[in-house]
């Protein structure tokens, strides 16, 4: 028996398999990213309300952190 000479036949993919395989890609793609963001906030929500015996409300409010920074970057004179 020879080998044949044709090139191999290649299925046509639908355009739902297509679009899953996008889909599925752009999945993958972020999920490490908003597993990162997710476990800032958990750990801040945590440390702030655990360890700081702070209220949850807080965590979320702009002034708070802004305060922090202040007070961890301030000079001392």
């Amino acid at each position: 028996m020879a080998a044949s000479n044709r090139p191999p036949v290649r299925k046509k993919r639908s355009a739902g398999h297509l679009l899953w395989q996008i889909i599925w890609t752009t999945i993958k793609v972020l999920i490490i990213p908003v597993l990162c963001i997710v476990a800032l906030v958990a750990g801040l929500a945590i440390g702030y309300v655990v360890l700081g015996k702070g209220q949850l409300a807080d965590v979320f409010d702009l002034n708070t952190w802004r305060h922090m920074y202040d007070l961890v970057f301030a000079e001392s004179g």
